[in-house]
């Protein structure tokens, strides 16, 4: 599968890639923490950071990271299920990264999701027929009168029988959910759906089922796919080219064989060195990362991984990587493999060293605010209490 120019700040052309069925430059989502008196935001939680890629038509392209690190959130922002902070979204050629919500109204038929649990996803109160139809009767797929037999075919293909049409959703285990939500998003007939974490909530033989329903779907109806999780063997089964992120950025991207068998990051490394083997005798040297991940509303200067990164230098401190293509389709972003850096590594060691200098100094000649001196009073009080019952006794 072709890929972005991701070397490449900006792309100086703004009409879409006619290779991708979706395309996906630059995007950003933050969310506002909180405001100042005057309601401007002054603090922004960064989901989603500069997310740069491609899918074709037919294709899965897999989103994998630790909880947190905003696939969800990067899967509803291309849906525009949320606002668009910075970047540019294609789809089919169009860009809809300023369409409004009737604009989008379109375009929902073509772009659908299949929420992670399949037990609160669905309205308990309505059957299973209603379910699947009511988006059906909304956007008139088909004529009035067809409309259970549309529904019938869909639960067909999703491996349902006639007879769950009239049930409701308490009677289905998780398996049979999820193929009622899955179901419910193709009745539309759908061009790209977003699976976000479908199997996470299953039984491992649930699993099976499920991705195999999914890749038989998409061969049948040539739908494209972003599959989100974090299930690395799953990922490697169903998808054809993989993006890890971290903290709201992209740390690696290639195709789903190349980066399995030659992750460059070291974030990349530690994920897929938890993939368990299925064989007793052979063993498996696991990356263990240490620490917490920092917070995303006040990420590390420099690459947001060095704080937990065993290969950590000078520059990982100071500058943010580049997405550098190391192979053919593989890029990543990471210091060690971007020449130009490590042609100056001793530059960004002195660097280093001035920083942490001017730190200390400023911390030094730091005059204790209001707040301080009232604990360094009370602290002198409680001392001199001390002292005084040390006397008495």
């Amino acid at each position: 599968m072709e890929q972005l120019d991701l070397t490449k700040e900006e792309n100086p052309n703004d009409s879409a890639d006619p290779r991708y069925l979706l395309e996906v430059r630059h995007l950003k989502k933050y969310f506002p923490l909180n405001t100042n008196i005057f309601g401007k935001p002054r603090a922004y939680l960064r989901a989603v950071d500069d997310i740069t890629f491609g899918i074709e038509k037919g294709k899965t392209i897999g989103v994998v990271g630790e909880s947190g690190c905003g696939k969800t959130t990067l899967g509803r922002t291309i849906l525009k299920l949320y606002d668009i902070t910075d970047g540019q979204v294609f789809f089919d050629g169009k860009e809809i990264t300023n369409y409004s919500k009737k604009q989008m109204r379109a375009l929902r038929t073509d772009m659908q999701l299949i929420f992670q649990d399949p037990y609160s996803s669905l309205p308990p109160r309505m059957t299973v027929g209603a379910i699947i139809e009511e988006a059906v009767k909304v956007h008139r797929i088909v004529p009035k009168g067809e409309i259970k037999n549309h529904v019938h075919s869909i639960m067909e293909k999703c491996g349902l029988q006639p007879q769950y049409y009239d049930r409701y959703p308490h009677e289905f285990s998780g398996g049979q959910r999820q193929r009622i939500c899955i179901a419910r998003a193709l009745a539309v007939n759908p061009r790209l759906v977003v699976c976000d974490e479908p199997v996470s909530a299953l039984d491992v033989s649930i699993q099976a089922q499920i991705i195999n329903l999914l890749k038989q779907l998409q061969v049948d109806l040539g739908l494209t796919y972003i599959f989100i999780s974090h299930d690395l063997s799953v990922v490697k089964y169903i998808t054809d080219r993989i993006i890890v992120m971290y903290l709201g950025n992209m740390m690696e991207m290639a195709d789903t064989d190349q980066i399995f068998k030659n992750p460059l990051h070291p974030y990349t490394e530690a994920l897929f060195s938890a993939v368990p083997i299925p064989n007793p005798d052979i063993k498996k040297n696991r990356i263990v990362l240490e620490g917490d991940i920092p917070s995303p509303a006040n990420p590390p200067k420099g690459c947001k991984f060095h704080t937990r990164c065993s290969k950590c230098i000078s520059a990982c401190k100071l500058v943010e990587p580049k997405f550098i293509e190391k192979e053919p389709n593989h890029f990543v972003a990471c210091h060690l493999y971007d020449e130009e850096i490590m042609n100056h590594i001793e530059d960004y060691d002195k660097m280093e060293k001035e920083e942490e200098l001017a730190r200390l100094e400023a911390e030094a000649q730091k005059k204790p605010t209001w707040k301080e001196k009232l604990k360094n009073i009370f602290k002198k009080n409680e001392n001199k209490e001390e002292k005084e019952e040390d006397e008495v006794h």
